[in-house]
């Protein structure tokens, strides 16, 4: 629902940018010279229209949409910085500097915004328990959209990576695959997943895309379930496995599975001398899972809150609980992850793309 607001509004920005966006580009020495005023402008919209569909084949048409929406933005801010400074003047400035001060910060803003989105980081927490535990690490990754930022080969890449660090486990915290998601990527990165080194193995839970793209893509629930078992990934969906000190429990998704079981209901009857992780791909259910048994909720969906200023955006609607970090609320902690990858804008501000490290210790 978010998402759906976010490009509601900025196709109707884009809209009305793009008249000034025609005016404020006709500005340029290159269209000055230009005489007729309806020629210039026109001129301009065909620049203005080239560059977006060069973007759109490139990328997408959502990334085109945000490139956009973004030099408009810097047009307007550029604009207004220049106004404040020719307060009092009698003579405009003869160079067009409102222009080249948008160009040149959008591209170092929106260059930027692009590699924190295709490099991936490692993030760590450390957490202390009062269960009598062996010291544990955690590797979490969610929202690798599958084919979108990297295919199979780059996610195995990543997957090599995170392996080096030797964790115990590593689980995934939904939106695994996406409507991209081609089936010689989704045999690519199980294989990998099959691979790690983890002696407690590898954990999935389903996200909302994982879900709703059934039917939609190349790859079927059946194919990405075979896939998954074929390399010993365990499958959570509102069930949980013991293995060592640990409670691994994995929820279906909030807002696509009308039968998803209440928190309450699925650990009424775990062993709490067990440390509980609970993956949860929507960070949506903070209140009850504090209430319940859980000592650690992992989630992704959120990508970090993906673009400024809409970055909280969902957590001030009501939509998240959280947007990105760490959380305690009684005795659970929470972490939402800002994902490996993305599902269609590949670019990030205020946030990075990501796999976390977790550490905890009695």
């Amino acid at each position: 629902m978010i998402w759906l607001i976010s490009f509601a509004l900025a196709i109707i920005l884009c809209i009305a940018g793009v008249i000034y966006l025609i005016s404020a580009i006709g500005r340029f020495g290159l269209f000055q010279r230009i005489e007729k005023k309806w020629l210039r402008n026109l001129l301009v919209l065909c620049t203005i229209a080239c560059g977006f569909i060069i973007i759109t084949v490139t990328l997408s048409f959502i990334n085109a949409l945000t490139v956009l929406l973004h030099v408009l933005i810097f047009f307007l801010l550029s604009g207004l910085i220049f106004k404040i400074i020719s307060l009092g003047k009698t003579k405009n400035f003869r160079f067009y500097y409102q222009g080249w001060l948008a160009i040149i910060t959008s591209v170092i803003y929106l260059g930027t915004a692009y590699y924190l989105c295709v490099h991936v980081w490692e993030t760590d927490y450390s957490l202390s328990t009062d269960k009598d535990i062996a010291p544990v690490k955690i590797a979490l990754i969610a929202d690798s959209h599958l084919s979108t930022t990297f295919d199979g080969e780059g996610f195995a890449k990543h997957i090599e990576e995170i392996d080096s660090k030797n964790p115990d486990l590593l689980v995934i915290s939904g939106d695994f695959v996406d409507a991209s998601t081609k089936k010689e990527d989704l045999a690519v990165a199980c294989k990998a997943l099959g691979n790690v080194k983890a002696k407690y193995g590898v954990w999935y839970a389903y996200g909302n895309h994982d879900v709703t793209n059934w039917g939609n893509l190349g790859v079927t629930k059946e194919e990405l379930v075979a896939e998954l078992s074929a390399n010993n990934i365990h499958i959570m969906e509102d069930s949980y496995e013991y293995i060592g000190d640990l409670c691994i429990v994995g929820r279906k998704d909030a807002h696509v599975a009308s039968d998803r079981a209440d928190i309450s209901d699925l650990l009424s009857d775990v062993d709490t001398t067990k440390y509980i992780v609970v993956l949860d791909h929507e960070p949506t259910d903070y209140d009850n899972e504090a209430a319940s048994p859980a000592d650690l909720v992992l989630s992704g969906h959120t990508h970090g809150g993906q673009l400024l200023p809409i970055t909280y955006l969902g957590v001030w609607l009501g939509f998240n609980d959280s947007t990105y970090g760490y959380k305690r609320i009684n005795n659970t902690d929470f972490i939402v992850t800002s994902g490996i990858a993305d599902w269609e804008i590949f670019f990030k501000t205020g946030t990075k793309s990501e796999y976390v490290l977790i550490s905890v210790n009695f």
